[in-house]
């Protein structure tokens, strides 16, 4: 019995006289993984991203923390520096996290329940968990 192809093995590789070669990226991008479902991996991502749950300070906690903004309401001419620990709820499910921001303190806003600092950034005052203050 003789090779399957033993009469075209040898032969050349046939070239289109009509059409242009395809680049081997583009031969290449014929193999490429395909995604039959389309954000399933950053479904899964997310799903798997962990999140914290809020903190709910004891009585004893919150009396600190509103002894803490009394004093820095009343030194707010000398703009403290102050380092605030906070609860930043995520956006896209339940929980969140906790960051820690440091800046000069410019103004407590009782009505909008936030801390203003001088660069403008505010953090919700519900969501502080600590004060540590200059």
């Amino acid at each position: 019995m003789t090779d399957d192809y033993s009469d075209i093995i040898n032969l050349p590789r046939p070239v289109s006289k009509t059409r242009m070669p395809m680049s081997l990226r583009d031969r290449a991008a014929q193999f490429a993984p395909f995604a039959a479902l389309t954000g399933y991996d950053e479904a899964i991502g997310e799903t798997a991203r962990l999140t914290d749950s809020k903190h709910v300070l004891s009585d004893e906690e919150a009396r600190e923390l509103n002894q803490k903004l009394r004093f820095l309401k009343e030194n707010l001419g000398s703009r403290p520096l102050v380092t605030v620990r906070f609860f930043l709820p995520d956006s896209r499910k339940s929980g969140g996290s906790y960051l820690t921001y440091q800046g000069n303190l410019r103004r407590i806003d009782y009505v909008e329940r936030e801390l203003v600092f001088t660069d403008d950034h505010t953090i919700n005052i519900d969501d502080v968990v600590s004060i540590e203050g200059r």
